[in-house]
């Protein structure tokens, strides 16, 4: 990976951050996102010290406000001269009805409406960089759900039903972004890591939370196993070439029905970009 760029969101904890040094490892410049700026240079510096890699920066959005989604957009835009990985990894799970500073489902803005604009942003510096890579970190958790264009914002949905669509929107995103990039050299895959020790159920009930320390924590993956699929699919020579995939570890397996669907697909986009303010 040796003078390529990635940037990986949601990588001061977790998945992301163990993705970000395993990309640093390999030699690449790697960029660590964060919605807290002195977190994510402590992050880049830890993983750069740890890596010996000197060439590890960080940047910071909240992705609960698409103002600072366009505006870490313009910065990477100015800052880099390539664009070789974008991996989507930044992701949670909100107490219901909590909603972002844009007045959307939070679950939704983050996981989805967030990751849509800021690919669609820097769409222009990956095509230039061609060939490069998007990757989606999405979840099983998509095979429970179907989307409702009458309720995007999750107003009849419980907090884990809200987690669900937005992961299922990931499938689609991703789909569709592979079938409008075809013949660019920009491939597009969603991935399940697995049920990893994370942060990610930081905002969900209490009750859920105890469940998960107390009970779940035992049988759930490391962050560095968590890792592994975007870190192949960022780097694996082999799945150079494939694009509109869903993998399941390093495996491609097929999607829900409801993820395979392309006229949701078609229509997720125009709502999407609609709900972002993007030219569909």
């Amino acid at each position: 990976m040796n003078a390529k760029i990635c940037l990986v969101t949601g990588a001061t904890h977790g998945i992301g951050r163990a993705t970000a040094r395993a990309l640093a490892a390999s030699g690449a410049t790697v960029l660590v996102h964060g919605r807290d700026l002195a977190r994510a240079r402590a992050v880049a510096g830890d993983i750069s010290r740890a890596t010996g890699n000197p060439e590890v920066r960080s940047v910071q959005a909240d992705f609960a406000q698409l103002a600072q989604v366009r505006r870490l957009a313009q910065e990477l835009h100015s800052l880099l001269p390539r664009l070789d990985v974008l991996i989507n990894n930044a992701g949670l799970m909100a107490a219901v009805h909590t909603r972002s500073a844009d007045g959307y489902d939070l679950t939704f803005a983050v996981n989805h409406l967030a990751p849509f604009l800021l690919t669609n942003l820097l769409l222009e510096k990956l095509e230039r960089s061609a060939p490069a890579r998007v990757i989606v970190v999405a979840s099983e958790a998509h095979r429970r759900a179907t989307l409702d264009f009458g309720d995007l914002m999750n107003a009849r949905a419980s907090g884990w039903a809200a987690y669900e669509r937005s992961k299922l929107a990931n499938v689609l995103f991703a789909r569709e972004l592979a079938r409008r990039l075809a013949g660019t050299g920009v491939t597009v895959n969603a991935l399940h890591p697995g049920v990893v020790r994370s942060q990610l159920f930081r905002g969900s009930p209490a009750l859920l939370r105890v469940l998960l320390s107390s009970v779940g924590w035992l049988f759930m993956l490391s962050p560095q196993q968590g890792a592994r699929a975007s870190v192949y699919l960022a780097t694996a020579s082999e799945v150079s070439g494939e694009s509109g995939g869903y993998y399941r570890g390093c495996r491609r397996v097929a999607p829900s029905l409801a993820a395979q669907s392309e006229a949701c697909a078609a229509r997720l986009w125009q709502e999407s970009a609609r709900l972002t303010g993007l030219a569909a």
